[in-house]
């Protein structure tokens, strides 16, 4: 109950994330947000003719955002991509695609993109797009076989995944290390705080 001149209480709209990952769970767990539930979409993610990888990043982002089921929500949607020049590194299929990444990544730059974004209560998509560069030292065939029956490239873009063993490949990073590993945190962050859901 508020007395004459005061203002009521600010309700926020419960956060749903958008995305069934286990890692941006993870990510924003760090920062001390829980979202009230997870809203996973299911969209079309094949690369569009002539798409750059971080033109694919923020549009499967904001799409997820989009397709999310939640009415009153506020939606937050990611999805992250690899790129070497040009070309998209997506999950790969099996274990000889994974070798084929992995060959390719070796002792090479490439950049990680991800598209964040927030679908507000009455539609509005704001979103953000974060490139970290990395640089992988060259990996010798050992490195790449024992990685491959690791089974950790498994669901992951690229082929790989720096919160684990992978990290130990990794000679050069220029940027987010969260967004790395699926969701860059101090602009997810911002985002948040734009829209008043997260106190500065």
């Amino acid at each position: 109950m508020t007395t004459p001149g005061e203002r009521p209480p600010l309700v926020l709209a419960p956060l749903v994330l958008a995305s069934a990952s286990p890692r941006r769970i993870e990510l924003l767990a760090r920062i001390g947000i829980v979202p009230a539930r997870v809203a996973p979409t299911d969209i079309d993610e094949t690369p569009r003719r002539a798409e750059l990888p971080r033109q694919l990043a923020l549009r499967l982002a904001c799409a997820k955002a989009a397709a999310a089921d939640a009415p009153g929500a506020l939606i937050l949607a990611a999805d992250t991509v690899v790129g070497v020049g040009r070309r998209i590194l997506g999950k790969p299929a099996d274990a000889a695609e994974a070798r084929r990444f992995l060959e390719l990544l070796s002792g090479r730059r490439h950049q990680v993109h991800t598209g964040v974004a927030l679908r507000h209560p009455d539609g509005r998509i704001t979103h953000r797009l974060v490139s970290t560069i990395l640089a992988f030292q060259r990996l010798t065939d050992q490195q790449v076989t024992a990685y491959v029956e690791s089974g950790e490239w498994q669901g992951k873009a690229g082929g790989y995944a720096i919160q684990g063993a992978a990290e130990m490949f990794v000679r050069f990073l220029s940027g987010s290390h969260s967004n790395v590993v699926g969701l860059p945190l101090f602009e997810t962050a911002q985002l948040l705080r734009g829209c008043g859901w997260l106190k500065p």
